[in-house]
C-alpha cells in the first residue's frame, strides 16, 4: 500500500508518547525525537501516559537539557499506561481536540500493535497524522527485523539462564526457564539458540512434554547430568509449572522452574537497542517532515524503511523455523 500524505509545511509542533508494555530503549527513542526535531526547529512535546495523557492534556514542552542522560535509563520517563476507553470514537475525538487546541501537529507514536492501532484510527477518523515506532520486547511487529527492547530482554534472560546452568550443572537438575511471550516465540527461540537449550517451547512451533523427556533421555544416553529447557509464557505466565508436571507424570524427572517475567523489561538498553532506538526516533522526525503518516519506521537489512500501518498492525510476523531447528540439532 502506499504511505499517506498530509502537508507538512507549516508544522512546527510535533508531540512524542510512549504507549503499552516499557521496553528498554524508549528513552533512547524519546531524545531521538526530541534532538533531531530541534535540530531541525520544530517544537516537541511530551504527552505523559500516553493516549491518558492525550485525553487528559497532560502535554510537557521537551528541551535538549531534558534529554541529558536519559540514552542508558530503562523504562520511559513520559511514563506509559493503558486506557480500553481509546476504544470509543468519542474519546478519541477528544484526544485530537486536546491536541490541535496545543497547536500540537502531529505525533510521534512509541510502542507496539496496540498502540499503532489508536494511532491508526486517529488517521482514518480525524486525518490526523502520526508516525510510528516500534518498541516492544516481544519483537513481534510486522514490518521490522528488530523492535526497540528485543535485544536487551534477550540478554537480560540469556544472562539469567547461564546463571541458571551453572547451577543446574552443580546439581545434576532439569530446569525449566519461563521468558516472556504471550502470542510470541521471538524471545524464547533467540535465548534458546544462545543458551544452549535442549528444548524450545513457544506459541508458534509447540513441542510437546514427550518430545523434551525424549531429548532429556537421549542426553543422559550420553552422559548429559543437567538439561534447561525454555518456554514462552504464552496465554497463560506460569505455564512451565503445567510443563513440569507434565514431564514428570511422564518420565518422573523432577523439573525446577524459573519464571523470569518483568525482569525482562527492565535495566540499560544494550547497545543495539540504543542504536536502533536513535535511528528509529530520528526517522520518524524525518518521515513527518517528509509529510509521510499513518506509517511506522522500521529497519529492514541496514536500511531504514517507512511502512504503512495497514500493512503492520494485526499482521503476525513469524519465528524463524531455522533456529528452532538449529537449537535442537546443537543440542543433542
Amino acid at each position: 500500500m502506499t504511505l499517506k500524505k498530509f502537508d507538512s509545511q507549516t508544522l512546527k509542533n510535533v508531540g512524542v508518547f510512549t504507549s503499552g508494555g516499557d521496553a528498554p530503549g524508549m528513552n533512547a527513542a524519546i531524545r531521538a525525537v526530541v534532538r533531531m526535531g530541534i535540530h531541525h526547529g520544530l517544537q516537541i512535546t511530551g504527552i505523559m501516559q500516553g493516549y491518558p495523557g492525550m485525553v487528559n492534556s497532560e502535554f510537557n514542552p521537551l528541551s535538549l537539557s531534558s534529554m541529558a542522560n536519559i540514552i542508558q535509563r530503562g523504562g520511559t520517563i513520559l511514563k506509559t499506561g493503558r486506557m480500553p476507553e481509546f476504544h470509543q470514537p468519542e474519546v478519541r475525538a477528544r484526544a485530537v481536540a486536546n491536541l490541535r487546541a496545543a497547536g500540537i501537529g502531529a505525533l510521534v507514536c512509541i510502542g507496539g500493535d496496540g498502540s499503532f492501532t489508536g494511532a491508526h484510527l486517529l488517521w482514518q477518523e480525524h486525518q490526523y497524522p502520526v508516525v510510528g515506532v516500534p518498541a516492544t520486547i516481544d519483537n513481534d511487529i510486522a514490518g521490522t527485523d528488530l523492535t526497540i527492547g528485543f535485544d536487551t530482554a534477550v540478554n537480560v534472560a540469556l544472562d539469567a539462564i547461564d546463571r541458571i546452568r551453572d547451577t543446574a550443572a552443580s546439581h545434576d537438575r532439569l530446569f525449566i526457564v519461563e521468558v516472556m511471550g504471550r502470542d510470541s516465540g521471538f524471545i524464547a527461540v533467540s535465548v534458546g539458540v544462545a543458551g544452549g537449550a535442549e528444548e524450545i517451547f513457544i506459541p508458534e512451533n509447540p513441542a510437546t512434554a514427550d518430545q523434551a523427556v525424549e531429548r532429556i533421555r537421549r542426553g543422559i544416553s550420553r552422559g548429559k547430568r543437567s538439561s534447561i529447557l525454555v518456554a514462552a509464557e504464552g496465554h497463560k505466565p506460569g505455564r512451565a509449572y503445567d510443563l513440569a508436571e507434565a514431564i514428570r507424570k511422564k518420565s518422573g524427572f523432577e523439573a525446577k522452574v524459573c519464571i523470569l517475567g518483568h525482569i525482562q523489561r527492565g535495566g540499560s538498553p544494550t547497545a543495539i537497542d540504543r542504536i536502533l532506538a536513535s535511528r528509529l526516533g530520528a526517522g520518524a522526525v524525518e518521515a513527518l517532515r517528509r509529510g509521510e503518516c499513518d506509517a511506522m519506521v522500521g529497519v529492514q537489512g541496514d536500511a531504514l524503511v517507512t511502512v504503512p500501518f495497514d500493512n503492520v498492525i494485526g499482521v503476525k510476523k513469524k519465528v524463524s523455523s531455522e533456529l528452532v531447528s538449529l537449537a535442537r540439532t546443537l543440542s543433542i
